[in-house]
């Protein structure tokens, strides 16, 4: 009976023994995990709470930082393949310029009049919800209350809201039956002038880029994260030196490791140079820098390509503040583009209210318009924050973001009956 004992004291030892050799190893490994929300370096589409979030250096501090090797230099030896580029700069924190030179050819970048024209092809493929809905119930013999609650379903499934719709059905039904009767034709012109109408053809919807006499139109991109504000920057650029403007790039998204890269590559294309800080580093120090910079070589048009970040965190929709108050220390921001993803529907409105009441939203930029986006979002975020829609994204090609024109826009969503 003893010897049963001993056995089993000497099982529960081995196992004991066995306990601590393999947990502390387990504990190290665990802890060696990044842990969600405080270890995870910010990526694509990533919040990036923690670096963000942390104390950043002032404008000031920069220029008192020791002269080192800057840590982007590696980056220009691939920079001088992709785009013989060169790079100006010398300390850690200090943001750095890539100016285009050499020898690759630059493109020559499509007119921006008639753009909308010339795509309509592709805008016409959101008219599958809004457009073709209306034309449908439209083309019925008689129009009674079961086809105008139909028409009603189709404006409010295509994001059009409700008070819009509302209003839209109330006076399409006034104005119908003042005419008695009226063809297919007619009925189309009459919803084409009260969606025309809906759209506020009277908003001012240029892009305040002409430079001024003491400097260049700065204009800041904001948004949530994914919209595309990066391609719509690169894009903008290419829309500005179609019309004869000088642009240069402030790559003022240091959180997203292929930010400053993609904004570079687009200014590249187009002879535009590119102002780019440590990763990691102070946005508004960025910004500032460019502005700057664009007093000094006496550019047309500053683009301030500004980080992605949730309307719902708090500290980092400061920062976004932050950024235009240091650089309304050197020029005044002309232009305060939000860009939002049109396929986003209704849910795109809470975010343009934020971004609106902190940095003063002067237009809306449209992206990602064609195909699966339902295309009244147009009616119902202008009509929310009273701020017109100015560019729409209408594909993936490089110019193919163009001025919003209301007239075009309505008659490639409706198409022909």
């Amino acid at each position: 009976m003893i010897w049963i004992w001993i056995v089993i004291a000497i099982v529960v030892l081995a196992v004991v023994a066995a306990a601590g050799l393999v947990l502390p190893g387990r504990r190290k490994r665990l802890a060696q995990l990044p842990r969600p929300g405080v270890d995870y370096t910010p990526g694509v589409g990533d919040d990036a709470e923690t670096p963000r979030d942390t104390p950043t250096r002032a404008v000031t501090e920069v220029a008192e930082l020791p002269a080192v090797e800057s840590p982007a230099q590696s980056r220009v030896e691939s920079q001088s393949r992709v785009g013989s580029q060169s790079r100006v700069g010398s300390q850690v924190g200090d943001p750095v310029v890539e100016t285009p030179s050499g020898a690759p050819s630059l493109e020559t970048p499509e007119p921006t009049e008639g753009r909308m024209t010339r795509l309509r092809s592709r805008l016409a493929r959101s008219q599958s919800t809004l457009g073709r809905g209306l034309l449908s119930v439209l083309s019925r013999e008689k129009l009674d209350d079961d086809a105008w609650d139909d028409v009603e379903e189709a404006l409010l499934t295509a994001d059009v809201g409700v008070a819009a719709t509302t209003e839209i059905v109330e006076r399409l039904r006034t104005r119908t039956k003042a005419l008695a009767t009226a063809s297919q034709g007619e009925l189309r012109a009459l919803l084409a002038d009260e969606l025309v109408t809906a759209l506020q053809p009277g908003f001012d919807r240029s892009l305040a880029t002409l430079p001024h006499p003491d400097g260049p139109a700065v204009v800041m991109v904001v948004g949530v994260n994914g919209t595309g504000k990066t391609t719509t920057c690169g894009k903008l650029a290419r829309v500005l030196v179609a019309d004869g403007r000088s642009v240069l790039l402030a790559a003022a998204d240091t959180f997203r490791a292929a930010a400053a890269d993609q904004l570079a590559t687009w200014g590249s294309r187009v002879g535009a140079a590119t102002v780019r800080g440590p990763e990691g580093g102070d946005p508004a120090s960025v910004a500032f820098d460019a502005v700057k910079r664009g007093i000094q070589e006496h550019v047309d048009s500053v683009l301030i390509d500004t980080a992605g970040r949730l309307h719902t965190k708090v500290g980092l929709m400061d920062e976004l503040g932050k950024v235009k108050r240091v650089v309304e220390k050197a020029a005044k921001i002309d232009e305060v583009l939000l860009v939002l993803d049109a396929t986003t529907g209704q849910n795109g409105l809470t975010q343009a209210r934020v971004f609106t009441e902190v940095v003063d939203v002067t237009g809306i930029v449209l992206t990602k318009l064609d195909g699966t986006a339902k295309g009244g979002i147009v009616i119902s975020v202008q009509r929310e924050l009273g701020v017109p829609v100015k560019l729409v994204g209408l594909g993936e090609g490089a110019d193919d973001l163009a001025p919003f024109d209301p007239e075009t826009f309505v008659d490639a969503l409706l198409g022909e009956l």
